[in-house]
């Protein structure tokens, strides 16, 4: 993938159905429509093809490479010759399960595999409760990858809540960050900009979240509202909560603006951040 200075990319928000085959025929569809817009790079959202529920993700697995969605992902990023975050899907390795994320490159080929690193098991007092680790492992590594000149790194949905792994992926080249998530109606309207902006800000990247649409009769229902943030902070695209294809051009030549004007990394004092 050859960006230049300027990339377009494309964010998929797509309604997730108790139906593997038809969420990825939507997720083809949107991907196609985000190619034939120019998008080079395209992202789809956390658990694309599998409702976010913990009892249902043994049920959805797929092991690599033989599953039906992680083949659709590497044909379609083949097909339309673009890199594809492939958001991610419950993956099944001898007795784990994992949240992953598979990340292709434009010959289909496998460029990156990340496994969510910190699971989410929270129980907030309006009654939101989930436990990620009853079903599902976590990873065990940051995962930034360079395809063409981009280096970039991915993360899954809790992960962003976390800016020392954040400033993990920036410190080893990663210019953007990328979010497939699944926030839901709670903590989305509090935290899930707010998350968004201040990773940008703090490691001077771009960041993109790529969430699914609100999905009416759900038991899980998310909050939506896609987005990409440049390195200053400012949103350079949004989604509401429906079913949406975004996109938008992420210049790399602002990036180096914002760092030469606040070189934020060149006043870095490793000695008072260390335990």
């Amino acid at each position: 993938m050859s960006t230049g200075e300027k990339l377009k990319i494309g964010i998929c928000q797509l309604a997730v159905r108790n139906d593997k085959s038809l969420n990825m025929d939507q997720a083809d569809a949107m991907i196609s429509q985000a190619a034939g817009q120019g998008c080079r790079l395209v992202i789809l959202p956390e658990m694309f093809n599998c409702p976010y529920q913990s009892e249902l993700f043994p049920e959805y697995a797929e092991t690599w490479p033989d599953g039906p969605t992680i083949r659709r992902l590497a044909a379609a990023a083949a097909k339309h010759r673009i890199t594809l975050v492939g958001g991610s899907i419950p993956e099944r390795e001898h007795e784990k399960i994992f949240n992953t994320s598979f990340v292709f490159g434009e010959q289909g080929n496998l460029v990156a595999r990340h496994r969510k690193v910190h699971l989410f098991d929270v129980d907030i007092k309006d009654g939101t409760v989930f436990q990620e680790s009853k079903t599902l492992t976590a990873g065990d590594q940051a995962t930034v990858v360079t395809v063409g000149d981009l280096t970039f790194g991915v993360a899954i949905c809790y992960d962003i809540r976390f800016q020392a792994f954040a400033r993990t992926m920036m410190l080893q080249g990663a210019k953007l960050l990328i979010y497939p998530a699944a926030f839901g109606p709670v903590t989305g309207p509090a935290h899930w900009e707010l998350l968004m902006r201040s990773r940008a800000i703090d490691n001077q990247v771009f960041i993109v979240g790529a969430a699914p649409a609100k999905t009416p009769g759900a038991e899980y229902q998310a909050y939506g509202h896609s987005m990409a943030v440049d390195p200053w902070g400012n949103i350079l695209v949004r989604a509401e909560e429906d079913e949406a294809v975004l996109s938008c051009e992420l210049d790399f030549s602002f990036l180096e603006k914002v760092r030469s004007e606040l070189p934020i990394l060149q006043h870095w004092r490793d000695e008072f951040y260390k335990e």
